[in-house]
């Protein structure tokens, strides 16, 4: 019991990779107007080409924290290492998606011109930091 979290925390980014596609399938969370030629045009979403920020959230909160995270989880670390490592990854990919993602009609842009998305990313990565900081002063490793 006490290795799940080497188990389950490197398997969560699929799950989230799984939502981001059923996003995309069914044309949620569209992303911000582009000139990129891999722009799409989202139904219901204006008649623009727009990031797919689902896509990208597939690719980098869901298959690259994946792969790092099964990396990182392949050798003994510290209890919560693991986990802190998942907070600071998913905070981070998330936050930086977020600028090719359109902000929630309702709320726009908050202060400093960011996203709820990267506001709630923020205590994400500043806990993942500070559970990481924990788990590498604790002197067992399982």
């Amino acid at each position: 019991m006490a290795r799940s979290h080497r188990f389950l925390a490197p398997l969560s980014p699929l799950a989230f990779a799984a939502g981001r596609l059923g996003n995309f399938i069914n044309g949620e969370l569209p992303g911000r107007v582009t000139t990129e030629p891999w722009g799409m045009v989202f139904q219901g979403a204006g008649a623009l080409p727009r990031h797919p920020s689902q896509l990208y959230q597939f690719a980098l909160e869901g298959v690259l924290l994946f792969v790092i995270l099964w990396i990182f989880s392949a050798k003994r670390r510290p209890l919560g290492a693991v986990s802190a490592l998942f907070l600071i990854g998913y905070g981070a990919l998330r936050f930086g998606v977020e600028f090719f993602r359109e902000p929630d009609d309702f709320l726009g842009l908050l202060a400093l011109n960011l996203s709820m998305g990267q506001w709630l990313s923020l205590p994400m990565i500043v806990t993942g930091i500070g559970m990481l900081v924990w788990a590498w002063r604790q002197p067992q490793k399982v």
